[in-house]
């Protein structure tokens, strides 16, 4: 099957037998689409966008919600389309999902993986959605997967560079677009190789997470194979703000480069304190001192200032791609609010038509047929190249970029330059890799 015909694999695993002898896949069969978890009544269907409006990740937060309105506008016929247009699949045509309207509710999980849950919670029991997506920690998407894996509904993951999301956390009714750390490092550390050398010490700060633990142990591991040595890591709490106290150690460490495994606004503090501190202008082991953020944002960058300049990372996405999809997207995001989109903006508005796709392709809402539609669905015209959603795991694999600051930026929103865009076949692994491994997708379920 071709891409053109929006390739999903295995889709007839298993089914009934029609008058005809032709085997149906399972999610085609009528009684499978009714009585799941807030099945749709009426004219509309509510999707729940559930996002950091306060706190460290609240930047990126923001605009995830700016990008997933932007996406229901599109899906419901409203402005120019956007990536519809441009979209491998062309079931979507702007008149809802379903015939049905979208609607959404908001709520703030405060980067914080107890408050997201509760809003989730509500947005189901109270508000009756059949679809929650959003999310800037991979603390909180692992906690509202599991909440949505429970309730019986689909969760469409927004930022969650964590391993264990699509690992040992993983769940069938969870699906994450984003890249995540074994990807950052497997792109980053080549290029890392070829400018800074095999002979380098580094020093670890790590937000003492899931998502920061499994981002050291993927830079780690990929810059040791290299020759590197891992002198500390230090964890670090999320939101401290002050970072001064774990940076002074640095200086008596004898490391040449500092890893910083923090994002958002702890990025920006960790990072603007270090070069406060002097890093950048030192000299250690004859070699000039150097930062790596392994994980990049935008607004990161933004928010880091001239700081971020010649310092490398990586990234999903970029609004300075030159393909068709980023191109839709970019035009469209900036119509409406006056600027480019983040990479944030851009997963959470992908993962919201991915998911009306699925429910379109399948003609049915229940979460067992868009599992059926998403697992091995391969697509293109989103951004980043040909992608496909790994049945095994839920996990996207497309092309991955490598991003450094930009040295003479020349407005606010050209602070990163893309440096490689690497291959989707560099960064691809077992589904079963050690760093992956110990995690079951269990079953489908439907809810009520």
């Amino acid at each position: 099957m071709s891409k053109s015909n929006f390739t999903r694999r295995g889709v007839m695993k298993t089914g009934a037998v029609t008058s005809a002898g032709l085997m149906l896949p399972t999610y085609l069969r009528a009684e499978n689409h009714t009585g799941f978890t807030n099945a749709p009544q009426g004219d509309t269907v509510k999707f729940g966008f559930n996002v950091p409006q306060t706190g460290p990740y609240a930047d990126e937060g923001l605009d995830e919600l700016r990008a997933q309105e932007l996406a229901v506008e599109h899906l419901n016929g409203i402005g120019d389309g956007g990536m519809l247009n441009t979209f491998s699949s062309k079931v979507l045509d702007g008149t809802g999902v379903l015939g049905k309207k979208v609607e959404f509710v908001t709520g703030d999980t405060q980067t914080k993986s107890d408050v997201a849950r509760a809003s989730a919670q509500s947005m189901i029991q109270k508000d009756g959605c059949i679809m929650i997506t959003g999310g800037s920690s991979s603390g909180v998407a692992i906690a509202v997967q599991g909440l949505c894996q429970e309730a019986g509904v689909i969760f469409m993951a927004g930022l969650t560079h964590s391993n264990d999301t699509t690992g040992k956390d993983r769940k069938r009714n969870g699906f994450r677009h984003f890249f995540n750390a074994y990807m950052s490092a497997a792109a980053l550390t080549p290029v890392l190789e070829k400018v800074y050398g095999t002979d380098r010490r580094a020093y670890h700060l790590t937000a003492d997470y899931t998502w920061g633990w499994s981002q050291q142990e993927s830079m780690a591991a990929s810059t040791e194979a290299i020759g590197w040595e891992t002198v500390q890591n230090v964890l670090t709490p999320v939101g401290a703000g002050d970072f001064s106290s774990y940076i002074a150690p640095v200086l008596n460490s004898g490391a040449d480069i500092l890893v910083l495994n923090h994002y958002g606004g702890d990025m920006v503090n960790s990072l603007t304190q270090a070069i406060q501190f002097g890093l950048k202008d030192k000299q250690v082991n004859g070699k000039n001192f150097e930062i790596i953020v392994p994980l990049y944002s935008e607004l990161m960058a933004a928010g880091a200032g001239s700081n971020i300049q010649g310092v490398y990372g990586s990234m999903n996405w970029n609004w300075q791609l030159q393909d068709a999809g980023t191109a839709a997207f970019t035009k469209s995001f900036g119509e409406k609010y006056g600027f480019p989109p983040s990479g944030a903006a851009h997963s959470c508005y992908v993962q919201t038509l991915l998911y009306a796709d699925a429910v379109t392709r399948a003609g049915s809402f229940n979460p067992c047929a868009v599992v059926e539609a998403l697992e091995d669905f391969d697509f293109d015209g989103m951004g980043n190249g040909p992608t496909s959603y790994r049945g095994a795991d839920h996990q996207c694999f497309k092309d991955v970029l490598v991003m450094k600051g930009t040295e003479a930026p020349t407005s606010a929103y050209d602070t990163l330059e893309i440096v490689e865009v690497t291959p989707r076949a560099q960064v691809e692994y077992d589904s079963e890799h050690p760093m992956f491994a110990g995690g079951d997708l269990g079953a489908c379920n439907p809810g009520a």
